[in-house]
């Protein structure tokens, strides 16, 4: 693998981009930046200040049905160690975030990428390996060194991976994980979908997550119903562990998340149910509120064990767009899963303004007021956001 990552490095960084060689070379990738202050009366459990990562590449075809792509990554604060330090210092702080090759119309019906890649859907909470957005501590993406295959058509698309999860922080509890999956999807009809996957992992050398049984995992379905005047989901996920594949804890871990909209022009309300028991669910990238999302994103405690017996939450919102401006106001409800005990409130209000269909500034308050499992984290706590995305 560490081969095939060095030759696409050199094909697309060293190479020029001569019509002998590269064709339809585009730069890609993305900048944002978060600026992020807490105010609070209790422990320090927040972050302020401001973060920023970037992202940048290039993707060309290097012969007919055959495209590869490569894409560097830093998020350190410039001059923050390295005050006159060469272009080599910083140069050293550049991760590999994607080197791959995607083969395309292989056997006329598949479509395969091999090497460093993204994979998944970044709104999905049990399964996402890439960049997140809008939350203020954001790592550096998460990578996967495997091979992919997918078959698609109009009716249905089928995905089969095998490879290793990279995480290039040391904060992460995830490192070197073998992962194998497979994700089908169907589209019954123009409105109707529905999804179901599965996902084997293995603990690396160096995972601070040790799984004692050869398997461990999750599997699970997704059903979308979306008409042209409102969208509704539901999805239902289990975990499992053992020393054979499928095979579950007495205390399974499952969740539970339905997501409801309505498309009234201007204006969308929406609603969201989140249920989870135990501990199970660690690969995804649902990090509701600027408040709670802000403390779990990151950190290798899922959303899911937001206390000891799990988590239910309910959130209400509504977006309203003029021209180039998307306002959002949120209203959360976290509370154990049981609700034995009071729930943490928070309250939301965002802002997005698209200058241009590259360049995007966003900004939120928010204001949360402790309870049950958190009521000995902090005080009741404010927040304020600001934040600039360029993506090309």
């Amino acid at each position: 693998m560490k081969k095939l990552l060095g030759l696409l490095v050199a094909a697309l960084v060293a190479m020029p981009a001569s019509a002998d060689v590269l064709n339809n070379v585009e730069l890609k990738g993305e900048v944002q930046t978060i600026a992020s202050d807490v105010r609070t009366g209790g422990d320090k459990v927040y972050n302020s200040g401001t973060n920023f990562r970037v992202l940048a590449g290039l993707s060309a075809d290097l012969v007919e049905d055959v495209r590869a792509n490569v894409l560097f990554q830093y998020n350190d604060a410039w001059l923050s160690n390295y005050a006159g330090n060469t272009v080599q210092k910083y140069w050293d702080d550049v991760t590999l975030a994607e080197a791959n090759v995607v083969l395309s119309n292989l056997f006329d019906c598949f479509e395969a990428t091999v090497g460093r890649q993204f994979y998944g859907d970044e709104d999905s909470a049990v399964m996402y390996v890439g960049p997140n957005h809008y939350v203020f501590n954001m790592n550096r993406a998460p990578s996967l060194d495997a091979a992919k295959l997918t078959y698609s058509d109009d009716f249905k698309s089928v995905t089969l991976l095998a490879g290793k999860l990279v995480y290039p922080t040391s904060t992460s509890a995830l490192k070197n994980e073998t992962i194998y999956g497979a994700d089908v999807r169907l589209n019954l009809t123009d409105t109707l979908k529905l999804q179901a996957y599965g996902y084997d992992l293995k603990a690396g050398e160096d995972s601070t997550i040790l799984y004692d049984e050869k398997h461990s995992g999750f599997y699970g379905a997704k059903a979308t119903f979306a008409p042209e005047a409102f969208a509704l989901s539901a999805e239902y996920a289990r975990a499992f562990q053992g020393h054979r594949l499928v095979k579950e804890p007495k205390d399974t871990p499952y969740l539970v998340k339905v997501d409801a909209s309505l498309n009234l022009a201007a204006f969308t309300p929406r609603a969201t149910f989140y249920y989870a028991k135990g501990d199970g669910f660690g690969m995804g990238n649902y990090y509701p509120s600027l408040l709670i999302g802000h403390l779990f994103a990151g950190k290798s405690v899922p959303l899911s064990n937001y206390s000891n017996d799990g988590l239910r939450l309910f959130n209400v919102g509504v977006d309203y767009t003029y021209e180039k401006w998307v306002l959002s106001l949120d209203g959360y409800s976290f509370q154990d899963r049981t609700a034995q005990e009071a729930a943490t409130l928070e309250a939301d209000l965002n802002v997005k303004y698209n200058h241009n269909e590259y360049v995007q500034l966003f900004a939120g308050v928010g204001y949360g007021k402790y309870g049950g499992a958190l009521k000995d984290t902090a005080k009741d706590n404010t927040i304020g956001q600001l934040g600039m995305l360029i993506k090309f």
